[in-house]
């Protein structure tokens, strides 16, 4: 039997009614879900009603799991790239032929580069140590995630804060009394847990405060909105800091057991008053005055949000700093109503998943990326993924000869994907493993299928938060076509390369043996994990007592002057930057999502593509007018390289004047997604020389920092 042949799979197309729990996949959130199963057919999906928080809810996004599941216009087996690179020319090939392929071209990158010259990249999520073991058992230190375009401004603000990063600050919205958003866009850009709660909150009486150059539908919700400047932000924080020093307003007990660096807070503050902060962001000194008394009352129990997608401008580390400070100065920190500190199954006395990673060597070689030597600042366990392409592209620290996408869109994901496609050509590989024929697959030399999230089972994820727990994805039917789950075929990829790879990291026969690694040692067998798709290890939310609380810091406290950030020779607070004034035809491009669509990845299905709104530009009514663009009509917008595009002009009072806005995952080129294909404006393709441009304290992409130039359609030109 050849060793490609399909994974065993258990009981998929038994006849009659079950159900099975599993995962979403339908975006990166991962929510619970419950699979109804008819005779091997999906026929209901819906949350998994064991996970209390979220019940049997879902969204839209989520509904489209079923028409997703039985859409043909998704690979269907191997393809190897026959023509050149994004040609679109392909063969299908035996997973055998495919998987030796790749091998081959490892062995040839391993060969000029050695072991490191592999990087691999994902959406990153509860199933990294999978993809962190397959990396690390060839040899390589470069696994890296999405969230240099994402939220990795945010982790790194944590880390230099509270030790711990962004995923390990929640949030008690139920019990909050005050909520200030940066453009966290809860009620489209959603979490369903996270919306639940948040609607709930302000049914009770929750206020929020929402500040953004848009007016989403979160601000539509909220108590107050305040239209801020584009990429002002960080000043707007600064004067609330100011303030609330001013107004002596903090929790002094706590500031004084658990915070260091007052000092440096004052003195980085001490010229931030609300009256200089208005002429940077538009907000009214008054307003921000009364905001912080109002804050005040309603502390402990409020929560500054650091933000989600905050791959924003070069300051942005230092607004979701701010907003974590602001948080330590309110008390808000480990207390209900605010920010709880997420526990692992050691802080509630369980034991933890038996780790994959542990299986292979570790891999002592420095990450190309720079990510904790280069830049010590930044998190080397996850990386930062424009300079792993600025490795490829260079050579420098040294060269990377093959890249694994694996349900990772780069071309979608990151800027200006002239940049990204010219870092490719150096590559001898790149192979894409997804469940969509994404952009990023269709440049690729090799397309491997994996199996829908509905057609496999993944390694068992550990949760941590107030209630830690494990949860489980299992395999609801067989595949529809001849894919594979990603455990097989890393596994795969691991056995034939022989003594150049670790294979014994992840040999298994079966994902039970695997599952059964995994909870070795933890009391918790996998029928339990099949019974209820969730196992917690806690009874109630775990909030550690004050006399027992420290950070993971190197002063065990809230480091507002950062040992860590001084070492890397980064200020802890940097001056503020003005920001240009944008006019006539000049616009900062802003850009976000709805509640219906995932980035690029939804607008080709069945279902969501019905619901798909028309992607328009906002633009304010003070700029369009001199410009000559009406409501309705088709503009031109540039970002100043080869990439313009044509678009119908939303004119509205509700974008601040000197931004546009656009929705993203639009204006896909792949002409096998017949429904996307040719649809809207790519914004990522506007954000000319955006690849390179970043936070240097955070890491993030400076993606709004985008300029780009607005002019109406001339008459009988070409759209």
């Amino acid at each position: 039997m050849s060793s490609a042949m399909a994974p065993n799979v258990r009981g998929v197309a038994a006849p009659g009614r079950r159900t099975v729990f599993g995962m979403c996949g339908m975006c990166a959130t991962r929510c619970p879900i419950e699979v109804t199963v008819e005779d091997g057919r999906v026929v209901w999906v819906q949350g998994n009603p064991n996970d209390k928080a979220m019940g049997s809810s879902l969204c839209a996004r989520g509904g489209g799991g079923i028409p997703m599941e039985y859409d043909d216009e998704r690979p269907q087996t191997p393809l190897i790239r026959t023509g050149p690179r994004g040609a679109g020319q392909w063969r299908r090939a035996s997973w055998d032929e495919a998987l030796d392929y790749i091998c081959d071209k490892l062995r040839e990158t391993i060969e000029a580069y050695g072991p490191r010259g592999i990087a691999l990249s994902d959406r990153g999520g509860p199933f990294a140590d999978l993809v962190k073991t397959f990396i690390q058992a060839l040899g390589s230190p470069n696994y890296g995630d999405h969230d240099a375009s994402c939220g990795r401004n945010a982790h790194n603000a944590a880390r230099s804060l509270y030790g711990v990063g962004r995923a390990a600050v929640t949030f008690d919205l139920k019990n909050c009394k005050h909520i200030v958003l940066y453009g966290r866009n809860i009620v489209e850009s959603l979490k369903v847990k996270e919306a639940k709660d948040f609607t709930a909150a302000m049914a009770k009486g929750m206020k929020c405060t929402y500040i953004d150059p848009r007016a989403s539908i979160t601000a539509c919700k909220a108590t107050r909105y305040w239209q801020a400047r584009p990429n002002s932000d960080y000043a707007l924080n600064l004067a609330i800091i100011h303030e609330v020093l001013k107004q002596e307003v903090y929790d002094k007990d706590f500031v004084e057991k658990f915070v260091s660096g007052m000092d440096y807070l004052r003195e980085a503050v001490k010229d931030a008053t609300p009256e200089w902060q208005e002429q940077h962001t538009g907000i009214s000194a008054g307003e921000l005055r009364a905001f912080v008394k109002e804050i005040a009352t309603d502390a402990p129990n409020v929560i500054f949000h650091p933000g989600w997608m905050v791959a924003r401008h070069k300051q942005s580390f230092y607004v979701s700093r701010t907003t974590l400070i602001l948080n330590a100065l309110m008390g808000s920190v480990e207390v209900k109503g605010g920010c709880i500190l997420a526990k692992t199954p050691e802080d509630v006395g369980a034991k933890g998943l038996k780790k994959l990673a542990d299986r292979a060597p570790k891999v002592k070689e420095p990450r190309a990326d720079g990510a904790g030597t280069k830049y010590p600042q930044w998190d080397p366990a996850a990386g930062m993924l424009h300079q792993l392409f600025h490795a490829m592209e260079t050579g420098d620290p040294y060269g990377v000869g093959a890249y694994f996408a694996y349900r990772h869109d780069p071309f979608t994901a990151m800027p200006d994907r002239g940049a990204v496609e010219h870092a490719f050509d150096k590559l001898k590989l790149l192979v894409a493993i997804d469940v969509r024929y994404s952009e990023t697959a269709w440049y690729a030399d090799v397309i491997l299928p994996e199996a829908t999230y509905l057609e496999r089972a993944n390694i068992l994820a550990q949760n941590a938060g107030p209630r830690p727990n494990f949860s489980m994805r299992d395999q609801a039917i067989a595949p529809r076509y001849d894919s594979r789950p990603a455990w097989w075929i890393f596994r795969e990829i691991l056995r034939r390369m022989g003594p150049l790879a670790h294979a014994e990291a992840l040999d298994f026969e079966t994902i039970e043996e695997l599952w059964d690694y995994q909870l070795e040692g933890t009391g918790v067998t996998v029928a339990q994990m099949r019974e209820h798709g969730i196992v917690s290890l806690a009874p109630a939310a775990v909030i550690t007592p004050r006399d027992k609380l420290k950070f993971k810091t190197p002063s065990g406290k809230i480091e507002i002057e950062s040992e860590n950030l001084k070492k890397a020779g980064i200020p802890s607070l940097a001056p503020y930057q003005p920001r240009e004034a944008l006019t006539g035809d000049r616009f900062n491009l802003l850009f976000g999502k709805v509640a219906t669509l995932t980035h690029g990845q939804s607008l080709n299905n069945p279902l969501l593509n019905e619901f798909a709104p028309e992607q328009v530009l906002w633009i304010h009514p003070s700029r369009a007018k001199p410009l000559g663009i009406a409501d309705g009509d088709e503009v031109e917008i540039n970002g100043g390289g080869k990439y313009s595009a044509f678009i119908k002009a939303k004119v509205t009072p509700w974008i601040h004047p000197e931004a546009v806005f656009m929705l993203h995952g639009f204006g896909a080129t792949i002409p096998l997604a017949t429904r996307a294909c040719g649809v809207g404006v790519a914004d990522q393709r506007l954000q000319h020389g955006k690849l390179y441009d970043f936070d240097l304290a955070g890491g993030g992409n400076a993606m709004t920092e985008t300029i780009v130039t607005i002019k109406p359609k001339a008459k009988g030109g070409a759209k």
